[in-house]
């Protein structure tokens, strides 16, 4: 637009001015006299033609001139109005540009908050669903589960000594049982034999001591009351292990990590301890990692994720109902180490006896 008018410019200012003489031809007029003068009208109008017809030559070109310089000013109000026009439509221009640049920075920002407020909505999914909650649970609960299992730890290690020894005493009573065979049911039909003899009898088939011979042959019924004895609390310890092991079995199946090695040691607390930790670390990850989606909580959703935590540290504070001590232990114990020390009869002096007072 600015070209245009500078072209337009230019051609007006190329364009000559053009004057036009026009050249009148006076009528005749009639001769008059001229009162003042004394010449006649007809004299006057010879005299006056040549100054009629430059003075109206002058006037024409003082017209055409006044024309074409109104013409061009015509020109220069219409490059006035096209400048105006164009100053005006440049400040819109420059207006939209700025307005354009502004919508961009109001498009950046618009999209900046857009990407806060998506990731500030992650942030609130992720907490209105029951893992976080979850999360700090499970951690409360297997602090209260491991202070528990500490609570229970002595009565745990009691019962696996029980068990230790429950397997020391099965093994000594097979042995002993092997050694013993029939030889009790001998033993009480020689013990009647006895009995039932005089002395002379006695002396006779060689017996010098009624009651020395007895206190020999009782051995063997001392081993078979001490291999009785041993069974029987044996038997009661059993019994309370069965308890244990039912209550602990259930508690892993629910996930409580197992107490024993892989070859069936009870670990000691301080690895039972780690144990139980790092199964807690590993849940609660692993619970982070498989999170649902939007789900509001409840509580019997947090229920149903917790119910198994909840039982295992109920029970584990319910493990024993009475607390296991020794008093058993102690008293199989000491049966046992009566059969590892008790000596029965020789073989030879038991099969001459059985000949004497059996044949």
């Amino acid at each position: 637009m600015e070209a245009s008018s500078k072209k337009k410019q230019g051609e007006v200012a190329s364009q000559p001015t053009q004057t036009t003489t026009t050249t009148e031809t006076m009528p005749l007029m009639t001769t008059t006299v001229d009162p003042p003068t004394g010449q006649t009208s007809e004299e006057g109008l010879l005299s006056s033609a040549p100054v009629l017809a430059m003075t109206t030559t002058i006037a024409t070109s003082e017209q055409a001139t006044s024309l074409s310089m109104q013409n061009m000013m015509k020109e220069i109000e219409a490059l006035e109005l096209q400048m105006v026009e164009l100053k005006e439509a440049k400040e819109k221009l420059a207006n939209i540009e700025e307005k354009y640049d502004k919508s961009k920075q109001d498009v950046a920002e618009k999209a900046r908050e857009v990407k806060a407020l998506e990731k500030r909505i992650r942030e609130l999914e992720k907490e209105l669903t029951v893992d976080k909650t979850l999360a700090e649970v499970k951690r409360i609960l297997w602090a209260k589960i491991g202070q528990s299992i500490t609570d229970q730890w002595q009565s745990i290690e009691t019962i696996h000594e029980q068990m230790d020894l429950i397997s020391l005493a099965q093994f000594e009573n097979q042995k002993a049982r092997a050694s013993l065979r029939n030889i009790p049911e001998l033993a009480n039909r020689m013990i009647q034999i006895l009995n039932t003899r005089t002395s002379a009898q006695l002396a006779a088939i060689g017996i010098r001591s009624r009651t020395d011979t007895i206190l020999l042959i009782k051995r063997v019924l001392t081993l078979r009351n001490f291999v009785q004895t041993l069974e029987k609390k044996c038997q009661e310890m059993q019994a309370e292990v069965n308890e244990f092991i039912t209550k602990i079995t259930a508690l892993q199946s629910r996930g409580l990590p197992s107490v024993v090695t892989n070859i069936g040691r009870l670990l000691s607390h301080e690895h039972y301890a780690k144990r139980v930790n790092n199964y807690a670390s590993n849940q609660i990850t692993a619970s982070s990692r498989t999170s649902e989606k939007i789900r509001p909580p409840s509580g019997q959703n947090l229920y149903d994720k917790l119910e198994n935590m909840f039982y295992i540290e109920h029970e584990i504070n319910h493990l024993f109902e009475d607390q296991p001590t020794f008093y058993r232990y102690t008293e199989a114990d000491e049966t046992l180490i009566k059969i590892q020390r008790h000596q029965l009869p020789i073989e030879d002096w038991w099969k001459g006896m059985i000949e004497t007072l059996l044949r």
